[in-house]
């Protein structure tokens, strides 16, 4: 699995997060890119962001749009 960096991520953007309390489980959220909120430029455990519904997580992937 490729780690995904802060330059990867653009706002507007559709991801999947894993939310703190669901990191034990791994359970994965989507929703739209509104904030990045990690500083570095990557992070072993992924990058954190906000997403439009105020939802805080940390980004394990990225949905490519349908062509």
């Amino acid at each position: 699995m490729t780690r995904i960096r802060r330059e990867d991520i653009k706002f507007g953007q559709k991801v999947r997060v894993v939310q703190k309390k669901d990191q034990r489980s791994g359970k994965l959220t989507e929703g739209i890119v509104s904030k990045v909120l990690t500083n570095s430029a990557a992070h072993p455990h992924g990058i954190k962001v906000m997403l439009e519904d105020g939802i805080v997580g940390r980004v394990k992937e990225i949905v490519k749009a349908k062509q």
